[in-house]
C-alpha cells in the first residue's frame, strides 16, 4: 500500500497504528498526523529500535493493512 493513502486517511488508520504499537498515545497519534517519518521516530523512541527496524515494522504493518 502507498503511504499517501495512509496519510490521507490518517483518522481511519490511527486506531490500527495504536493496535500495532500499543505505547502510542492519542496525543502521539495526533502529533504524527500521518507523517511516516514522525511515526518511525516515535516507534524508535518508545520501543528503543533503530530507524531501520522502525521502517521495517511500518512496511510490514502496511502490507497487512
Amino acid at each position: 500500500m502507498n503511504w499517501d493513502i495512509v496519510e490521507g486517511k490518517w483518522t481511519e488508520y490511527k486506531g490500527k497504528a495504536q493496535a500495532q504499537w500499543g505505547k502510542l498515545t492519542d496525543g502521539d497519534l495526533d502529533r504524527i498526523e500521518g507523517r511516516r517519518d514522525e511515526l518511525a521516530g516515535k516507534i524508535q523512541t518508545l520501543y528503543g529500535k533503530s530507524r531501520e527496524e522502525a521502517e521495517r515494522e511500518i512496511d510490514n504493518w502496511l502490507d497487512k493493512s
